[in-house]
């Protein structure tokens, strides 16, 4: 994987605008490395730009809390498409582009509390290039249509299942389930999410293999 090349690309979606902001999606399954393309894209940019010129907006801090999630009885499915609120990303991606000289602050997912947390990544008014990943960016489905709508290209990041599967498994260990909590979450939760999602290749602009992102992702 070049960052440096999609470092470049990444700041052609911005010069486009001018000098409004514009937003870059990373779509595609769970465990296909969105995040860490996303955030080595804000490093490459920053590093060439300057300081604020990028940021990093993920989906992830949309996740309903877990007392919402108990109350429509998704908990056993979290981080399948309703239990995003779809509607809050559509108004913030719209703030963020229809309000560019103004700082706006991003909440995110803490895997250690197991909820969304507010304002812990801050766009600042410099930022020309916000960069957001998650799932569905691209799916054609209510909300997410909209959203998608908000954004100059979206990249459709992949990986082959079984590199997907491992380092979900290691992502669900890390977040304190047994070994076999973990294999059941990601064969009963995540790949069917997957599957939901490679639906949504065609409507993204690029597709990019994460193969070579565990070198990234170690440097960071």
């Amino acid at each position: 994987m070049d960052l440096v090349r999609l470092g470049a690309d990444a700041w052609v979606v911005a010069a486009e605008r001018g000098g409004a902001r514009s937003v870059l999606g990373i779509a595609g399954p769970p465990g296909a490395g969105k995040s860490t393309l996303a955030r080595g894209l804000v490093a490459e940019v920053e590093r060439v730009h300057g300081a604020d010129s990028a940021a990093y907006l993920p989906l992830d801090g949309f996740h309903l809390s877990n007392v919402q999630l108990e109350r429509l009885g998704l908990a056993s499915r979290k981080g399948s498409a309703p239990s995003f609120d779809v509607w809050g990303y559509e108004a913030l991606l719209r703030r963020v582009r229809e309000l560019p000289a103004q700082g706006i602050y991003v909440p995110d997912y803490d895997r250690t509390l197991h909820e969304p947390v507010a304002a812990r990544h801050l766009i600042a008014p410099a930022a020309r290039l916000v960069v957001t990943e998650g799932n569905y960016l691209a799916c054609d489905l209510p909300g997410w249509r909209e959203g998608r709508a908000l954004m100059g290209e979206v990249w459709y990041v992949e990986a082959p299942a079984g590199v997907r599967r491992s380092r979900l498994v290691e992502r669900q260990l890390a977040g304190g389930r047994s070994a076999a909590a973990a294999e059941a979450w990601v064969a009963g939760n995540d790949m069917p999410n997957g599957e939901l999602v490679e639906t949504s290749r065609g409507r993204c602009d690029r597709i990019v293999s994460s193969i070579g992102m565990d070198m990234l992702r170690r440097r960071q």
